[in-house]
């Protein structure tokens, strides 16, 4: 027994056997570097959090929600980035152009089965906007006249208020610049119809003025929705954006009856030292508000109104009373999320209280976190937040652990679509055919300490030095600048067609579509046209131009933040 072993080595160290032995070592050495490999990947992606997009610290509250370049346009503390910013910038070339080759392509129904002359029609009667002919000239009409945009969609042609008028409605969007998603437009084609039965587009009316292709404005009302999103909608960017341009239905959302208020569970924050703060930091703050809504499957009770920051107003005062609608797409926002006007809650609230034995549970420490709160039944769960900053802002319920259970549901927050319509009317002005230039001036341009050159840099005389050789004479230039005084630019108009946002001031005028609907928001009373809207507007019409040029990327060799913070983090 004992001389077995030593003959087993014998035997495995003779010549025959050692090929085997190495090949066996070899086998099992692979196997052990594929289970070791299989087990780290597999902890890693159990373990994983994806860093939030948006933010990683309560101290950068300046730069969230804009990205880490040097631009400007986008992270000068007045800009937010939005849900339809974030989506993948060729989400919407994926869909479906049309051209004049597609047009053409109708069936020709002028010509019946024997060849002879199908026309039959009287050229005194209206004309027939429904007729395959008819569309087909429309529509080439309208892909030859529009030569820098991507058709998406035609709208089937409606009778104009003349007998040879049609109206015609179409999905569409800029051929070149940044814009994500489609804009909607309609307009009066003049139709004229010879004796052999040809039709042929006269002229094209304006922006907007087939109004009989616009949809009707919806009567329903909107009711709550559940806690999951919209059918269709999917939480990372799998989102429809809506045409700038379709009928905007954000009217209030209503409980229709005692039972459907009794059987939902809410959500409230109130209080805290978030109000009248930067649009970045509200939005910083609401987010986590909602998200924590999303994540214990309730309902957020949301206040309507906002405070505007004085960095936004004319009066340099903060200013209560801004509703949410102003600047966020709040008809989105309903079909993706469950939301409540939380006056409207209260009065619900008050009348079925007692009856129904609805109850309600306290939160005063920020630092009780989401997972603590996913086994309350009560009614409605009330986060209260202090007077003592920065311990009273919202956003402090998601910091630390809580940072990798709610995810802030940035894509369901929207730019308004009124504030998108006059992008699309100001865009359409300008035939979608412009380069653009954003110019940064103001407090920046006064400090030489931190920017030496800016006010130097952007002179006209530098402006055009700068600009010679990268865009061509002639071409239409719009100007995104914060420069109050735009006749400060008069000498670019020597070599360029220059454009800026005040040249467009009927389009938000006491006459315009804009006024009536955010007066109609506003219990009747006129809304200003403030600064937030202004720097919005300006931003994705600089977005728009076929050639954009920042500030700090392309005019100067100052830093975005000062002296010394070229290609810091948030610069």
């Amino acid at each position: 027994m004992l001389g077995r072993p030593g003959l087993h080595r014998i035997r495995s160290s003779r010549p025959e056997n050692l090929g085997k032995n190495t090949l066996r070592t070899i086998a099992n050495i692979c196997l052990t570097v594929f289970v070791i490999a299989a087990l780290v990947v597999t902890i890693i992606a159990a373990t994983y959090e994806p860093d939030d997009p948006l933010f990683d610290s309560p101290t950068n509250i300046t730069t969230s929600l804009t990205s880490t370049s040097n631009s400007t346009i986008q992270s000068d503390n007045i800009i937010v980035r939005t849900g339809e910013d974030l989506l993948a910038a060729n989400q919407t070339a994926l869909a479906t152009l049309i051209n004049v080759a597609d047009a053409a392509e109708t069936n020709d129904t002028s010509t019946d089965e024997t060849g002879s002359s199908g026309c039959e029609f009287d050229p005194k009667e209206p004309l027939d906007c429904r007729d395959p002919e008819v569309f087909q000239s429309m529509m080439q009409k309208a892909i030859e006249r529009f030569k820098d945009i991507h058709f998406n969609r035609f709208g089937k042609p409606t009778p104009g208020p003349e007998g040879n008028t049609c109206d015609m409605a179409w999905r569409f969007r800029p051929k070149q610049g940044k814009a994500t998603g489609f804009n909607k437009d309609y307009r009066r084609f003049v139709i004229d119809r010879s004796e052999n039965c040809t039709v042929s587009v006269v002229s094209i009316g304006e922006y907007h003025s087939g109004v009989n292709a616009r949809k009707k404005k919806k009567t329903n009302k909107n009711q709550i929705p559940g806690y999951e999103p919209a059918s269709g909608m999917q939480d990372q960017g799998g989102f429809s954006l809506p045409a700038a341009g379709e009928i905007v239905n954000d009217s209030l959302p209503v409980v229709e009856s005692e039972q459907e208020f009794i059987r939902q569970r809410y959500l409230i924050y109130v209080g805290g030292g978030d109000r009248c703060k930067s649009m970045k930091h509200y939005l910083w703050s609401f987010l986590c508000a909602l998200g924590e809504a999303r994540y214990l499957k309730r309902t957020l009770v949301m206040d309507m109104t906002l405070c505007l920051s004085s960095i936004y107003t004319s009066s340099n005062l903060d200013e209560e009373g801004k509703d949410f609608r102003f600047y966020f797409d709040f008809e989105h926002l309903m079909q993706a999320a469950s939301v409540l006007d939380q006056d409207q809650f209260w009065n619900y609230w008050e009348k079925w209280q007692r009856k129904d034995k609805l109850t309600l549970y306290l939160v005063e420490d920020f630092r009780v976190s989401p997972k603590q709160l996913t086994k309350v039944k009560h009614s409605l769960i009330m986060r209260k937040f202090g007077f003592v900053e920065p311990d009273n802002y919202w956003y402090r319920v998601c910091e630390g652990a809580t940072k990798s259970v709610v995810q802030r549901p940035w894509q369901l927050i929207r730019k308004s679509r009124r504030l998108m319509d006059l992008v699309a009317a100001i865009g359409s002005k300008l035939n979608w055919d412009y380069d653009s230039v954003h110019i940064v001036r103001g407090e920046k341009a006064r400090n030489r300490d931190l920017w030496p050159n800016l006010a130097q840099d952007t002179s006209p005389d530098a402006l055009l030095s700068t600009l010679q050789n990268k865009i061509e004479d002639g071409r239409s230039v719009y100007i995104a600048t914060n420069e109050p005084e735009t006749s400060f630019f008069e000498p670019l108009k020597h070599k360029y067609a220059t454009h800026f946002l005040n040249d467009y001031k009927e389009f938000w005028g006491d006459r315009s579509e804009w006024y009536s609907d955010t007066a109609k928001l506003n219990n009747g009373a006129p809304v200003e046209f403030d600064g937030y809207m202004r720097a919005s507007v300006d931003a994705e019409l600089f977005l728009r131009g076929k050639k954009q040029f920042e500030t700090f990327n392309d005019l100067t060799n100052d830093c975005k933040d000062g002296v010394n913070t070229c290609g810091t983090a948030g610069s």
